[in-house]
């Protein structure tokens, strides 16, 4: 997925809103996973845990990263790899993580809740004290990443994680995977420290209100904890009971997902808001060990999320409206994929499907690739276009793999000459005729 560095998010209730595929749906829309799927099997809620040593991820492929870890010195991942290390090393020597330690107290009165203010607002200059906030599409207001908020500091644990995680695989070396569990027992399972497993306050704007539905959307960073977890599964880092813990976590945060009013007001988006909140439901559904629901979350998305958002031309009309048209088209797509990429878990076929006027993921990559590398021909706003280029790298990597398409792979090894140091040339396989 694009580099999150640089992009800058129990059991269910029985509240949960209840999904239902008609016959005929669920017939067109779980069809025969493609061939990609051959090899390791990812089965439901266990992933790729019995073809992998027990390691339970669900997009991290075992070929993918055996065939990396089997040859590190090879010079298309040579870069990444040390780049992997140094992340890990620094993380080794970091601080633990908690949402505790923010300045700020939030509405509730409680520590433990995560808050966030909305990237894109700005004080109002005609304003004594600034408040209400103005929107400023596209441009990141600075008191966003300071201390009196959470996004910085989960970002930041998800990262330590993940590269303390993949170096861990990569070197069996246990300090890495112990280091790891300590930031996952701070963030999620301490009681003096957790992060109570809702949202409400996300994406807050200062005089307007203290959380919004888009700040569901902060929780995109927690996807890439979910496959370092199953990772670290060898290394023993996690009793058993603290592995239980985090499955609970998760399902808890499903629970909220499926009741919390800003996040029902987050399912009903209908741009990347959306396609996001399906992602990360489908996701941390699997890892909550229920795949009845992520595979209807998946197995509608054809219907919920790709008829109505991407054109037969492939085009993403309400990403295009924004100021970072190209951006936003790719980051609408991302989750579009990763859902794809589960897809196989739960039988389902993302990747093929085709809406009554053509629509899909295929017409949507077939309307961007033009625009890698000529991105001045790009004909709507876009305020960084190399930028929203660099973040595409894993996307077409994944879509060659998907349609077996070597002009998707050499779209991804163009990009990957400007970036050879990006961590997805450890976890995606090159496509190869």
């Amino acid at each position: 997925m694009p580099r999150r560095e640089e992009w800058e998010d129990a059991t269910i209730r029985s509240t949960i809103r209840t999904l239902v595929l008609s016959a005929a749906a669920a017939s067109a829309l779980s069809t025969a996973v493609p061939a990609l799927a051959a090899g390791p099997v990812c089965k439901a809620e266990e992933g790729y845990a019995a073809d992998f040593d027990g390691r339970r991820t669900f997009r991290w492929k075992p070929q993918w990263l055996k065939a990396v870890k089997a040859d590190l010195a090879d010079p298309s991942v040579a870069l990444a790899y040390r780049a992997l290390l140094a992340r890990a090393e620094k993380a080794l020597d970091g601080p633990s993580y908690a949402v505790t330690e923010k300045t700020r107290v939030p509405p509730s009165g409680d520590k433990h809740d995560y808050i966030s203010m909305g990237p894109y607002w700005w004080p109002d200059p005609a304003q004594p004290t600034g408040e209400p906030y103005i929107r400023r599409d596209g441009e990141v207001n600075p008191e966003r990443n300071t201390n009196a908020f959470d996004a910085v500091r989960m970002d930041s644990m998800a990262s330590a994680v993940e590269a303390l995680s993949l170096a861990y695989y990569f070197t069996d070396d246990a300090k890495y995977a112990t280091k790891a569990a300590q930031l996952l027992r701070v963030w999620f399972l301490d009681p003096a420290t957790r992060m109570n497993p809702s949202m409400s306050y996300a994406q807050g704007v200062p005089g307007r209100t203290p959380g919004r539905a888009e700040g569901v959307l902060d929780t995109f960073r927690l996807l890439r904890v979910v496959e370092s977890i199953g990772l670290l599964a060898p290394s023993k880092a996690l009793a058993p009971a603290e592995q239980k813990g985090l499955e609970a976590w998760f399902g808890d945060y499903v629970a909220w997902l499926g009741t919390g009013p800003t996040a029902k007001e987050e399912r009903a988006a209908q741009n990347n808001h959306g396609i996001w909140y399906d992602y990360q439901l489908a996701t941390f559904s699997l890892f909550a060990r229920r795949p009845d629901l992520a595979r209807t979350v998946i197995a509608e998305a054809g219907k919920t999320r790709v008829d109505p958002q991407i054109d037969p031309d492939g085009k993403m009309p309400k990403e295009l409206a924004r100021t970072r048209g190209l951006h936003y088209s790719y980051f609408a797509l991302e989750p579009l994929v990763g859902m794809a990429e589960l897809g196989p878990c739960v039988g389902v076929d993302l990747w093929g499907y085709k809406g009554p006027r053509g629509q899909g993921i295929r017409a949507a990559f077939d309307y961007l690739a033009p625009y890698v590398g000529d991105e001045a021909a790009f004909p709507f706003k876009e305020l960084k276009p190399q930028d929203a280029t660099e973040e595409a790298l894993p996307l077409y990597d994944l879509a060659a793999a998907a349609y077996g398409d070597a002009s998707f792979a050499a779209k991804a090894g163009f990009i990957a000459k400007k970036d050879p140091a990006a961590q997805s040339r450890l976890t995606i396989g090159a496509y190869r005729k």
